[in-house]
């Protein structure tokens, strides 16, 4: 990609004292509604929106202890090993009669490379896994794009072919290989008559993060689309699409590209300002908030320094995914939910962001590539040229 990523937070630590500028504008957009199967040019939600038919599994888990660091580690990869099936993919829970929720219900090529890029991360060893990197190349199609075999996704759609081949990319590499076809090529068709702005929000970061995981260049003029179209859409307090993960993917996209993050103190102070009394940043409907506390947390850890003010709300919000976690060691999205290989990603990782996990390797020379910037190191710039 280009340059190299990672000084885009240009004076990370005064960042937030900048945001002082008075009151946060509260900046009211249309709220985009996804219709199941829908997903409107734009759409702000998480990740793993994807339609609100596909929001499934509420049912409830049993609250796990807190514990001791040591034991979260143990029981957290203990859960995700009972997650993996004999074809080397990955179940979103070991309850078969879960179907997944979000990105697991979405794709098979999620869990897996959850599991991947947190093990790399923790240097943790999965089972199997040499039947999982042949999981992974078994998706992968002839034009070199990657299509789930399961999930709702409609695999030809383009939402699908951007999501599972950048996850295909993203677990090959953290399990140390490469796609057996480059499909380096496939990212043209967004650039395409700007196909690139019929995406969601949530969408952008996928780009840098896909060349990064490839080790090519991020083409500079799809690298200046989507910029543009993300600063001509931002609003005066840092936010897109009236949402924290859209928000999220604008401050993940300007971290990997090496850029300062437009209107990052901004940013910095709305999200302070939502956190919720418990710790929380779920201010929206369930469906649209399932990633919210990890997104946030990136975002203060990336642009807003050691501010008090973020030190203690990152706190908060870690305290938050811990009462996410369930007893059979994994996590749900939200508090009493079931436990699904998602949420163990994103509340695992909003732990390692906030200094909560022992072990995790945040001096990996790639962490820029694991997923969604859990193990970038705020400040520092990551090169892959």
């Amino acid at each position: 990609m280009l340059n190299g990523r990672g000084d885009g937070v240009t004076d990370s630590r005064r960042v937030y004292g900048a945001a002082q500028e008075g009151a946060i504008r509260g900046n009211s957009c249309e709220e985009v509604r996804c219709a199941e199967g829908e997903m409107p040019t734009g759409c702000a939600a998480g990740r793993g929106c994807f339609g609100r038919g596909h929001l499934v599994g509420r049912r409830r888990g049993s609250p796990a202890s807190a514990g001791e660091p040591d034991r979260l580690t143990t029981e957290t990869l203990g859960f995700i090993r009972r997650c993996v099936r004999d074809d080397g993919g990955y179940a979103a829970s070991p309850d078969e009669q879960y179907k997944g929720n979000s990105d697991t219900s979405a794709s098979d090529l999620a869990a897996v490379t959850y599991a991947a890029t947190l093990a790399k991360t923790m240097g943790w060893k999965l089972p199997n896994a040499d039947k999982s990197v042949e999981f992974i190349h078994h998706h992968q199609q002839a034009d070199g794009s990657f299509a789930n075999q399961a999930g709702s996704f409609n695999p030809r759609d383009d939402l699908a072919i951007l999501y599972n081949t950048t996850q295909g990319v993203v677990a090959l590499r953290a399990l140390g290989q490469r796609p057996k076809i480059d499909p380096v090529r496939v990212m043209d068709r967004f650039f395409a008559k700007e196909a690139y702005k019929k995406l969601p929000w949530y969408t952008t970061s996928f780009f840098p993060l896909f060349y990064a995981a490839m080790e090519k260049p991020f083409p500079a003029e799809y690298d200046k689309a989507l910029r543009d179209w993300q600063i001509a859409n931002q609003t005066d307090d840092g936010y897109l699409g009236d949402h924290v993960a859209a928000a999220f993917h604008l401050a993940h996209y300007f971290r990997l590209v090496g850029q300062p993050t437009p209107k990052a103190g901004r940013m910095v102070q709305r999200v302070v300002q939502s956190q919720k009394p418990d710790g929380g940043f779920d201010i929206k409907e369930p469906d649209w908030d399932v990633h919210a506390c990890f997104d946030a947390v990136f975002i203060l850890r990336q642009l807003g320094g050691d501010a008090e003010p973020v030190r203690k709300a990152i706190a908060k919000a870690a305290d938050w995914a811990l009462r996410c976690r369930n007893a059979d060691g994994g996590f749900g999205h939200f508090p009493t939910w079931h436990s699904d290989m998602d949420a163990v990603y994103f509340q695992f990782s909003t732990l390692i962001q906030a200094g909560r996990v022992g072990g995790a390797r945040l001096d990996l020379s790639d962490g820029h590539t694991l997923s969604w910037g859990h193990a970038m190191q705020p400040g520092k710039t990551y090169g892959w040229q």
